[in-house]
């Protein structure tokens, strides 16, 4: 199938962007978008001192290289679609993740500091509209006496080992 490639500009020789009719061979899409294999109009040296036509073919990004031939169906080329990524044996076992971070929930009994409660952004006893917090963040927050880890959603089980040290789990 015919295609139109855009060559680069060439700012040396002077020469601006330009457009060659080549020849379409299979499409292949990726995580970064399509490629396109063309085989562009060429020659090569023969043995015997001659000048053959011939093909260079190289594979290019679409659309930014390749341009369609007007009036051209491009149904029939070879065409490898991106597989969807294979489910994590992880994945399959755990299940959906849930959301990264912390947000707290701020408690005052009348006088004195402020207290709070830090959760999971998913459970069902944190404030809605809270600010996410970052581990940096939560763990700072988790360093003040006025503030309970939540046992109900595991923040209490994530945190703690960071603040007191990964031995402290077995000394419980």
């Amino acid at each position: 199938m015919p295609v139109r490639v855009v060559l680069p500009a060439d700012p040396v020789l002077g020469h601006p962007e330009q457009e060659v009719v080549a020849r379409l061979w299979r499409r292949r899409q990726t995580e970064a978008g399509w490629l396109y294999l063309v085989g562009l109009p060429s020659y090569r040296d023969l043995e015997d001192g001659g000048v053959a036509a011939a093909e260079y073919r190289v594979w290019v990004r679409a659309p930014d290289h390749v341009r369609p031939v007007d009036g051209v169906d491009y149904d029939q080329v070879a065409t490898e679609h991106l597989s969807p990524a294979p489910t994590s044996m992880v994945h399959e076992v755990l299940g959906e993740r849930r959301p990264s971070g912390w947000v707290l929930a701020k408690v005052r009994e009348g006088r004195g500091p402020a207290r709070g409660v830090l959760h999971a952004p998913d459970c069902e006893e944190a404030p809605a509209g809270a600010p996410l917090l970052g581990v940096e963040q939560a763990l700072n927050v988790a360093e003040n006496p006025g503030t309970r880890l939540c046992t109900l959603c595991g923040c209490a089980q994530e945190l703690t080992p960071m603040l007191r040290g990964f031995d402290h789990i077995q000394d419980a």
